[in-house]
């Protein structure tokens, strides 16, 4: 079964209508939604992975109906209550208390040094690169976190099964699929693959094209 969010490749959700040259977001309150998103995660409470898992775990027909940053603010409400920052109620319009953690707050003048900073993932890892460009590789058959069940993994099932090729090699990064649930770095390999189109969707418009994912090495398998 699919999870509501893995919609690459699906059909009936209509055309990607390119945005505007220029046109970064739709309305002022996307702009906010961006910011209080970045300025909570500089509380230190969660990581990436673990603030994209949150947007995953929406109810399916919440994610469905919401438009993007909905999904994101919606995530990030869960995250807030989850870790204690905003209480349920306070959430819900309550009275509001201070929290112990109000003093850390990210200052404005500190902004531009945090992003500037962002969030390295790469990591020394003792696991060597099983691959090199130009190996020939097939994804796990499933796309599922073999860690956790029902959790956080970047191999979308849309290539689950698929024949690529390396392309590049990355070094040793951070696994989401460790953590997105707080399991700790677990650093691997990762690669670049490159798949042809006509691998991942039985009648693709253009068939010599190409899609390039970034894969984790415990997601490969050289290929027979």
């Amino acid at each position: 079964m699919t999870r509501p969010h893995d919609m690459g490749g699906r059909f009936g959700d209509g055309p990607v209508i390119p945005e505007q040259e220029g046109e970064v977001f739709h309305a002022d309150w996307h702009a906010r939604a961006l910011a209080v998103t970045l300025a909570c995660g500089a509380f230190g409470k969660w990581n990436i992975d673990v603030s994209r898992h949150a947007r995953e775990c929406l109810a399916p027909t919440d994610y469905a109906r919401f438009s993007y940053y909905e999904k994101w603010i919606a995530g990030l409400a869960d995250l807030l209550a989850d870790t204690g920052l905003v209480s349920p109620e306070e959430l819900a319009g309550g009275p509001v208390t201070k929290s112990p953690d109000a003093d850390r707050a990210l200052k404005p003048d500190a902004v531009a040094g945090v992003l500037a900073a962002g969030g390295p993932a790469d990591r020394a890892s003792d696991i060597a690169p099983t691959f090199a460009p130009g190996d020939a590789v097939v994804t796990r058959r499933i796309a599922s976190n073999i860690m956790v069940d029902g959790g956080h993994t970047r191999l979308p099932s849309y290539a689950a099964g698929a024949h690529g090729r390396i392309v590049r090699y990355h070094g040793t990064h951070i696994l989401p699929d460790s953590s997105a649930h707080r399991l700790g770095d677990a650093a691997e390999p990762l690669y670049a693959v490159a798949f042809p189109a006509s691998e991942l969707w039985a009648h693709p418009e253009h068939p010599r094209d190409e899609v390039v994912l970034d894969l984790w090495q415990s997601y490969l398998k050289a290929a027979p």
